[in-house]
């Protein structure tokens, strides 16, 4: 679910599967929510998509909690995103254990230090594709998903308005996605996405940096010498 889900945020990640030092006990992270209020949701699309449309490149660090519904189990992580337009992106995790994920839309890293080991193979087509990045899927967000607000309560604890989204379009590992949106910048600040079987993964946005012109240098790999090099898999 974890690379899945990266991957369609354009956004998408590969971690650890089993109960690991973040594990934790726990029930489906949702979003608080506060009382009712805020922009019409007109408005909210409108910004935001205007906002995503004229992003060229986004770094943010963020906090991902992805929970397991079968197992009740919540495995937290923590590190720095780099997104860039034409399905480029890098994912450095430093806790609970190191890895990175680095794509640069035609080729997909995976590397896991602790397990001296770097999985490589053909990025999924939905990096570039719309319902697969927040750079281009959330300038085109009416084209791609139902959207409503949160019911009942349309703003999170913080006074962010609260989408939530439909694909039109929805597959076995996208069914649902909840966004909460900056009402003055329309950044989105925390994601939350479920599959078909609610299994869900949370992400907390902070930091975010916009069109500071990151070069693609940042989204190549080259594999640490002695590190084995693993074909990776992907259904398409």
């Amino acid at each position: 679910m974890r690379l899945v889900a990266l991957v369609l945020l354009g956004l998408i990640s590969l971690g650890p599967v089993a109960a690991g030092p973040g594990a934790t006990q726990s029930g489906s992270p949702a979003l608080e929510v506060a009382q009712s209020g805020g922009p019409a949701l007109d408005d909210v699309v409108a910004g935001l998509e205007r906002t995503y449309a004229r992003i060229s490149d986004l770094r943010a660090d963020f906090v991902q909690q992805a929970f397991n519904k079968s197992l009740g189990q919540t495995i937290r992580a923590e590190g720095t995103v780099y997104l860039k337009k034409g399905g480029k992106m890098r994912w450095e995790y430093q806790t609970p254990a190191p890895q990175q994920i680095v794509s640069d839309g035609k080729s997909l890293w995976i590397y896991t230090p602790e397990l001296n080991q770097v999985n490589v193979g053909a990025a999924p087509r939905a990096l570039a594709g719309p319902a697969g990045s927040f750079l281009a899927g959330l300038g085109r967000l009416s084209e791609e998903f139902s959207v409503r607000f949160l019911n009942p309560l349309k703003v999170d604890a913080d006074g962010r308005p609260v989408l939530d989204l439909r694909p039109k379009k929805p597959t076995p590992v996208l069914t649902r996605l909840i966004l909460s949106v900056d009402p003055r910048e329309y950044l989105v600040r925390k994601a939350v996405l479920y599959d078909q079987f609610d299994n869900t993964v949370s992400m907390a946005f902070t930091r975010i940096t916009i069109n500071s012109g990151l070069g693609d240098s940042l989204f190549a790999f080259t594999p640490p010498k002695g590190a084995a090099v693993v074909p990776l898999e992907l259904s398409r």
